[in-house]
């Protein structure tokens, strides 16, 4: 397994510190490339992360944001990561940004993950920056255990894109980027909070099936070593 660990004494201290990096980062692919994209979580742990990061000085209108993944409920509802996205991060100079959901107004999930692979094909490949959380289950994006089409997920051959997935206490049917559209981005994060996320790691850094603690994928698999965020 590679990863590299950052601890810090409070979530405040981290959303400061991970603001930076990935702000040099992004920074960083604009001074080379002339553009740079994003893919980050849902969920309430990285609020405070979102807010930092729209501040940082950045040419946003050359950032294009996206999401990990996402539930197949419009913006306008509460538990829709697109809504999270635009009330914390799509602020301040990060507005400009150019955001790409992943929720699309389409009769089916289906329908819309075919969507949503044609219009996230515009950020390129490899992305910039990936910013992953974790579940307590050991889930990551929506790479759910006992999820329908969790092996095609993980597959590292499965085609780049946005593919559905439903899990039993998942809610409402997911869409989530591909392993294959993740496991290779310039720089690949996993923030997690609390003495429980830290657990929940240290068992997924053992020996163990993906299929039961889909985070070991990334753990194990991706491109560059993950950089782990933590704080109590």
């Amino acid at each position: 397994m590679s990863a590299n660990m950052h601890i810090f004494e409070n979530p405040s201290a981290l959303a400061e510190a991970l603001a930076d990096d990935v702000g040099a980062r992004l920074a960083a692919a604009i001074a080379a490339r002339g553009t740079a994209s994003l893919a980050v979580s849902g969920g309430s742990t990285p609020k405070a992360f979102f807010r930092s990061l729209s501040r940082r000085e950045l040419d946003w209108s050359k950032v294009t944001v996206t999401l990990v993944d996402e539930r197949f409920v419009p913006p306008e509802n509460d538990r829709s990561n697109h809504r999270l996205v635009a009330d914390n991060l799509l602020k301040d100079g990060a507005a400009e940004a150019r955001f790409v959901p992943l929720y699309q107004a389409a009769e089916t999930a289906e329908a819309a993950a075919a969507i949503a692979s044609e219009r996230t094909a515009s950020l390129g490949a490899p992305l910039d920056v990936v910013v992953l959380g974790m579940g307590t289950d050991g889930h990551t994006a929506s790479f759910f255990p006992g999820g329908t089409r969790l092996e095609e997920a993980l597959d590292p051959t499965t085609p780049r894109g946005v593919i559905t997935m439903e899990a039993e206490g998942a809610g409402e049917p997911r869409l989530t980027f591909t392993f294959s559209s993740l496991q290779d981005a310039g720089y690949l994060v996993l923030h997690i909070e609390g003495s429980g996320k830290k657990e929940v790691l240290a068992q997924a850094e053992a020996s163990g099936d993906e299929a039961e603690m889909p985070i070991r994928a990334m753990l194990r698999r991706a491109a560059s070593p993950l950089q782990i965020y933590w704080a109590p």
